[in-house]
């Protein structure tokens, strides 16, 4: 099964907020989706960053 688009995220998203929300609650709510998919996408690198760093021949 593939990862749904963005399009279809961001509908998700919006569907999931109660029937009384604003604007708002609906741009943060997208915000930080963003937010989490943009570290997701960075773990790899930041993890390599992170070992490299520890290395036994002069990281930290």
């Amino acid at each position: 099964m593939s990862e749904p688009k963005a399009k279809e995220r961001v509908l998700d998203a919006v569907r999931g907020l109660p029937e009384d929300a604003t604007v708002e609650d609906a741009m943060g709510r997208l915000y930080f989706l963003a937010k989490v998919e943009e570290g997701l996408r960075d773990s790899p690198r930041c993890a390599r960053l992170v070992a490299e760093r520890l290395r036994p021949d002069g990281g930290l």
